[in-house]
Formats: structure tokens, C-alpha cells, sequence
């Protein structure tokens, strides 16, 4: 399977594992599964057949590791992002000193006044490094990448979680923990 049909795959999945599990008529459960079998017959319905081997293909090689099966393989669920209510079962962890956010120019205004905010998804998502938080940022134009002071918010009471693939989470971040970049001022 190529890249652009694994894209594709990737796009619908998040669509229905994230925000719309109802496109596909299904239902996620109180943690973000769905039966990968109901899934498959779900995405055929909804206009947008796969098999079982190309499913897998695609999440695992998914860069971003966005998905995730469950331990016996019989369930599928998206690892973070989600628009819709679950409870993904993180527990808090200690986040390194620093973490990585990727936005845009547009965004910065706001950041300054108001720090991260999670908008419409359930926390903040943050990077280990500075590539990945590039990545993330560049699909919406030129990247500015944010420095999050993560150790000293946790240390000031701020709960951290880490999903499985690797994206630190957190409620908000207080701009009073944002190093912006010197050319990002106005």
C-alpha cells in the first residue's frame, strides 16, 4: 500500500477514533475502544473500505503512532486527540524540564495573552523534542516552536500525562511557563 492510500486510512481513522465515531455508526467505549471488526464494517459502510492487513499497515506505520491496538488485537482506539469524551487511563507522570509546543504566527497573539489551551480536545499536547513539535506545526504553515517550562509547572502543581505514543498531555499551560522565541515578538 502506498503512502497516500495510508494516509487516507490515517485521516478517516482519526476522523472516526477521535472526533465522529457516528460517521461510521459506531460507538467508542468509555476508554476510546471500538471492536476492530465493527470498525472495518463501520468504515465500509461509511464509504471507505479496508481490510483487517491494510488497517494494521497503516497504524503501524503511522509516523506519529496515532493509534493503537489493544493487547489481543481486538480493538482499535485512537492514542490522544479525541474531541468526543473518553477516559484513555493515562496516569500522571513527571515530565522532563522541558517540552515542545509547534503553533503558528497566527496563533501567537493569543498564546500570549491566554498561555496553551486544549480548545476543543481534552489536554494540551505537547513534544519531547523540537523536531517532532516542527512536524506537528508545520502542516498549518511556517512552524514557531514554543518552549514549555514543564518541570517547573509540575513542580508548582500542574499534573503531566504520557500517552502511548509519546505525547506529553496536560490541562493548560499559563503563559507564565511559555519561553517564546525572540523572533516571535511583535
Amino acid at each position: 500500500m502506498d503512502a497516500k492510500a495510508r494516509k487516507k486510512i490515517s485521516k478517516f481513522a482519526s476522523l472516526v477514533l477521535r472526533h465522529r465515531p457516528e460517521v461510521a455508526g459506531l460507538r467508542l467505549d468509555a476508554e476510546g475502544w471500538v471492536d476492530v471488526d465493527d470498525f472495518l464494517r463501520g468504515c465500509a459502510k461509511a464509504g471507505h473500505p479496508l481490510t483487517r492487513a491494510q488497517l494494521e499497515e497503516a497504524v503501524a506505520t503511522n509516523d506519529k503512532k496515532r493509534f493503537a491496538f489493544s493487547e489481543d488485537g481486538a480493538k482499535i482506539r485512537a492514542s490522544q486527540g479525541h474531541s468526543v469524551e473518553v477516559e484513555l487511563g493515562y496516569r500522571p507522570a513527571p515530565p522532563p524540564d522541558r517540552l515542545f509546543h509547534g503553533t503558528v504566527d497566527a496563533a501567537l497573539p493569543a498564546i500570549r495573552r491566554e498561555g496553551l489551551r486544549k480548545m476543543k480536545r481534552h489536554h494540551v499536547h505537547l513534544s519531547f523534542d523540537r523536531p517532532t513539535a516542527e512536524r506537528v506545526a508545520t502542516r498549518r504553515g511556517p512552524p514557531r516552536i514554543l518552549e514549555v517550562r514543564a518541570a517547573q509547572m509540575h513542580a508548582d502543581g500542574h499534573a503531566f500525562f504520557v500517552s502511548d505514543n509519546g505525547v506529553w498531555l496536560t490541562e493548560t499551560v499559563p503563559v507564565a511557563y511559555v519561553d517564546f522565541p525572540d523572533d516571535t515578538l511583535p
